[in-house]
């Protein structure tokens, strides 16, 4: 095989191939029986015509756009390996500047995968996060599980309260006519909650249950109904109930009721130790996050238009997978979401940029350090895949067994970024200190004058620093 490189631009070949005779009798061939059926010769049938009377009676060229396209994809692909690229788009630019029975000349254009050259992967300096679990943690989720055990109570004897849930019957009017949308029955709005325009719900509160209550509001200018927009509106409603949250007293009962446990001391003990590890896990997750965006904006690596439109719609495809789960296509997502699908592309694309520069740092980290996958490694991340997908180990490694070099080429990176972490410079969080300048020494009293007035010490606040 002939082929020459010509780098043409960074991370763009332009590739030129040589196709002696037999290569191109090989496209002759494939062209011919690909298209037979569709030769009409008086005397035979369709696609009996032997090769010899087609080419005597429309001419060889007949063949030859298919005989190139055959020469082209064959040369091309045969000879990825050989030179020893990874392409990362598909061949542009396609130009044959010779085609005859004798040969077959051509170029064309690829982009090819990027090579990062990484210096500085090691002692970068990142903020350190606490893991540290407090008693307020605790409290907090203990909070949470009560006002998940909450239930709601029916108030006779007050007027309604932000934080009470009514229940209401509304209609709304502009000019006194009432409008598409505006009316509702038996409806639940939880007051403060942000649910209705700016101002209904405050004026709901107060009001007792059996009240008629005029609420007058404003339709923001950024409303989604044109109609609306900015417009005055008066809404008649009716109070037909006001509900509140009665939470349980947090004790032992409540901890036996939720948990496992008989004391509330071991339910808190437990919840201690999840927190923890759910802490640990998310600062080290942050920390990594900080020290690979150092580490990728260290370095000098161009990414090629197609590559990232290939990392786009692999994202597009992702959500494909995911909203199928709710019955809906990407199409309904988008337009759910108020966006269209080329948006969502456009708005991709910055996050898919830094998708592959870190894979591509990562993967030259892992050469650098010759990071390799043990059988245990392996059998461990199948493990973990069991465990959460509900099947048996054996069953995860058949499903997956054609992609096992991806998922060793997945470990390998993440036992890459692990290194940049552990390597890492730590450095406390800053925090709002108030520094305190020392008092200024008291003058002696001057002869026959008032004593100097003593100057109260004065005190600087430190600027906070905040972290990417």
């Amino acid at each position: 095989m002939s082929v020459n490189q010509e780098v043409i631009d960074k991370n763009l070949l332009k590739l030129t191939y040589a196709a002696d005779a037999d290569k191109v009798e090989e496209g002759l061939a494939y062209s011919f029986n690909k298209n037979k059926k569709n030769f009409s010769i008086k005397g035979f049938r369709a696609g009996k015509a032997p090769r010899k009377i087609v080419e005597q009676y429309y001419g060889v060229e007949v063949l030859f756009a298919d005989a190139e396209e055959y020469v082209i994809t064959d040369m091309y692909y045969g000879s990825v390996a050989e030179l020893g690229i990874e392409p990362v788009s598909y061949p542009q630019n396609v130009q044959v500047t010779k085609m005859s029975t004798e040969g077959m000349e051509f170029s064309l254009e690829v982009y090819t995968k990027p090579v990062a050259e990484v210096k500085d992967y090691k002692g970068v300096e990142i903020t350190e996060i606490s893991a540290e679990v407090g008693e307020e943690d605790i409290e907090k989720a203990l909070q949470m599980e009560a006002e998940k055990n909450s239930r709601m109570v029916t108030v006779e004897d007050r007027a309604a309260q932000l934080g009470d849930t009514v229940d209401i019957d509304f209609e709304g009017f502009v000019d006194e006519v009432p409008f598409d949308g505006g009316k509702g029955e038996g409806f639940k709005l939880q007051l403060g909650s942000g649910q209705f325009i700016p101002g209904f719900e405050d004026q709901l509160v107060g009001a007792n249950t059996g009240d008629d209550v005029t609420v007058n509001v404003k339709f923001p200018e950024d409303y989604h109904a044109e109609e609306l927009k900015g417009k005055d509106s008066v809404f008649k409603v009716k109070v037909n109930a006001i509900q509140t949250k009665e939470l349980p007293e947090i004790n032992d009962d409540f901890a036996s009721d939720v948990s496992s446990f008989d004391t509330l001391a071991e339910y808190k003990a437990d919840i201690a130790e999840k927190l923890a590890k759910e802490k640990a896990d998310a600062a080290k997750e942050g920390m990594m996050s900080e020290a690979l965006k150092k580490v990728i904006d260290a370095t000098e690596l161009e990414i090629p238009a197609p590559m990232v439109d290939r990392e786009v719609e692999d994202e597009i495809n992702r959500l494909s997978y995911r909203v199928k789960s709710y019955g809906m296509t990407v199409e309904q997502y988008c337009m759910y979401m108020g966006t269209t699908i080329e948006e969502y592309r456009e708005k991709a694309r910055p996050q898919a940029e830094l998708n592959i520069k870190r894979d591509l740092i990562l993967e030259a980290i892992v050469a650098a350090e010759e990071i390799s996958v043990s059988a245990e490694e392996l059998d461990k991340e199948f493990e973990t895949a069991a465990e959460y997908m509900k099947k048996t180990v054996e069953e995860v490694k058949t499903q997956y067994a054609a992609n096992i070099p991806a998922i060793e080429e997945e470990v390998k990176r993440r036992k890459a970024a692990e290194l940049i972490l552990e390597t890492a410079v730590k450095v406390p969080a800053k925090t709002d200190a108030v520094e305190e300048k020392p008092a200024p020494k008291k003058k002696a009293p001057a002869k026959k004058k008032a004593p100097a007035k003593k100057e109260e010490p004065k005190a600087e606040e430190s600027k906070t620093e905040e972290n990417a």
